[in-house]
């Protein structure tokens, strides 16, 4: 390596990062055998999938009128994983951070040669060759497009690859930030709608077909206009090329040229600026504590300190912001897909008691290191049942909200107005249970919860049981403890009585539930704190 009085050549630095790219995965994969069997596994199923959903395009071909259209779908789809991903996984992928290299003394040129090819290198661009391929099968006639895919192919996947780690250099600051893990959070909570929502138009398009004949008239207006747009330009080249429209062709493998060449000067621009400009983050000065007006409306005392405590910990911790989303998004997505499908009903409330509930689960393993400071603190039992309690009042405040607004859309949706009462109290109710049997498993089933960087990790290794214990037990728990409530609706919905009265009975019984929840753990919490303290400490 150079002395810092010098600065590398440039192929010196493209074959450092290049070797550097192939050492960060040698180093990776032997980290543990559980890991190296994960990734071979799971980059030789991709090829697998790849593979036969190329042949699959390629077979099409010729057989189905606008067969090109699927293969400029699938381009579109595969555009948007390689500008999306980058977003969600940043800090799971060391070599796309460009920020660990700015006190190296490196040009700009090349950094991104060297960037670029060590991108190129991996399971992820492979897949997305054979992808491509099967894309421009998928429409490809003669030998002129197959003389237009020797440029085609190759742009597209240029295009696709600089576009990633272009999107990641011109955010890596904030990618890199609190505020970044937490985008990536609202970010997979929205790909994974976005996934469920293309699945749901997929089938109302394809569904209803039947026969051999299969009908993909339906993407053309989609791929009218996705193929303009590079980087799918480039792989659309050689099926407008193999009809004869030479110009057109040209103009497509034209723009993905234009597209590469704007994405190389904005990857170079922001590497430039990251190596110049000093991190906002080192050089900021605090701005004091922040006005803590809005919490004078909590309790008095520590169980306010804690509920306080919890709030922000939701607000500003990546897993406990991670628990509490994904929670929500399963909920939205199930109720999103029984509207479409058809299978709606007010009463689906119930899943937001359930889901949200359980984030009493865990307690003191998500503190970590830190329970230390409320061990240290916990003397009587009224300690100890102050701080479920504040804990509990936590979960309500933003629980018993979103299960109101979600009750409301439902009732909307389903015109079932007059359930709408009883909802809320099975839901309620619900809530009060899980909050019950959520305190009592933090303090006899705790697990350790890893203080790494990826908040969507909620374990360590080799506490598969005690997830399954925490998470199913807790579940079948709630189904059992609410069966009063779930009686008496099924009672009254079956004999046509009144379901009003749930929405006095669900508050009552729920709270009761968590009441006795609460004292069951809290009669426990001072004698179990050495065991809670080994687990919440533990990595």
């Amino acid at each position: 390596m150079p002395d810092g009085r010098t600065v590398p050549d440039g192929r010196t630095v493209v074959r450092g990062l290049v070797a550097l790219k192939l050492r960060l995965l040698r180093n990776g994969l032997r980290r543990s055998p559980g890991r190296t069997a994960v990734y071979v596994v799971g980059g030789v199923l991709g090829l697998v999938v790849a593979g036969f959903t190329a042949l699959g395009m390629a077979v099409l071909n010729g057989r189905y009128a606008g067969s090109g259209d699927t293969g400029v779908v699938l381009l579109g789809v595969l555009t948007l994983g390689w500008a999306a991903l980058p977003l969600f996984l940043f800090s799971s992928d060391e070599s796309a951070d460009p920020t660990r290299l700015t006190m190296l003394p490196l040009r700009p040129g090349p950094l991104l040669r060297g960037s670029l090819l060590a991108s190129l290198i991996g399971p992820g661009p492979l897949i997305s060759l054979v992808l491509v391929t099967g894309a421009v099968l998928s429409g490809a006639v003669g030998g002129s497009s197959a003389a237009a895919a020797v440029v085609g192919v190759p742009l597209a996947l240029l295009c696709l690859v600089t576009l990633s780690r272009a999107v990641a250099a011109g955010n890596a600051r904030m990618l890199s930030s609190r505020r970044g893990k937490d985008f990536a959070i609202f970010g997979g909570l929205a790909f994974a709608l976005l996934v469920q929502a293309a699945n749901v138009g997929s089938q109302s398009i394809f569904g209803r077909q039947h026969g051999k004949d299969i009908d993909l008239s339906p993407l053309r207006p989609i791929a009218a206009v996705l193929r303009w747009i590079p980087p799918i330009s480039a792989a659309d080249a050689p099926r407008t090329v193999g009809e004869g429209h030479y110009a057109f062709g040209l103009l497509q493998l034209a723009a993905a040229g234009a597209l590469l060449v704007l994405l190389l000067r904005w990857w170079r621009g922001s590497l430039q600026e990251l190596m110049v400009t000093a991190d906002a983050s080192t050089v900021e000065v605090a701005r004091g504590v922040q006005n803590t007006g809005g919490w004078r409306f909590l309790p008095e005392g520590r169980t306010g300190a804690v509920m306080q405590r919890h709030l922000r910990y939701a607000w500003r911790e990546p897993r406990a912001k991670a628990a509490l989303f994904t929670s929500v998004g399963m909920t939205l997505v199930i109720c999103v897909l029984s509207v479409v499908q058809g299978w709606s009903s007010v009463y689906l409330l119930a899943m937001t008691g359930t889901f949200l509930g359980l984030q009493m689960l865990n307690l003191f393993g998500m503190d970590g290191s830190a329970f230390w400071m409320v061990a240290a603190t916990l003397r009587t039992p009224a300690d100890a049942r102050d701080e479920l309690r504040g804990r509990a009042y936590a979960v309500l405040s933003y629980a018993v909200p979103v299960a109101v607004v979600l009750g409301l859309v439902l009732a909307a949706v389903t015109g079932d107005w007059a359930g709408l009462p009883s909802a809320v109290g099975l839901a309620v109710a619900v809530l009060g249970c899980g909050i019950a049997l959520g305190s009592v498993f933090s303090v006899l089933a705790p697990y350790t919860m890893p203080a790494d960087s990826n908040p969507m990790r909620n374990a360590a290794p080799g506490q598969g049981g005690l997830i399954l214990l925490n998470q199913f037990g807790s579940m079948i728990g709630v189904a059992v403890l609410a069966l009063p409530v779930g009686g008496y609706l099924f009672w009254a919905l079956a004999s046509d009585g009144p379901t009003w009265p749930l929405l006095l009975l669900g508050p009552l019984y729920g709270g009761l539930v968590a009441t006795l929840g609460i004292r069951l753990a809290a009669a426990r919490l001072l004698e179990r704190i050495p065991e809670i303290m080994a687990k919440a400490i533990e990595r």
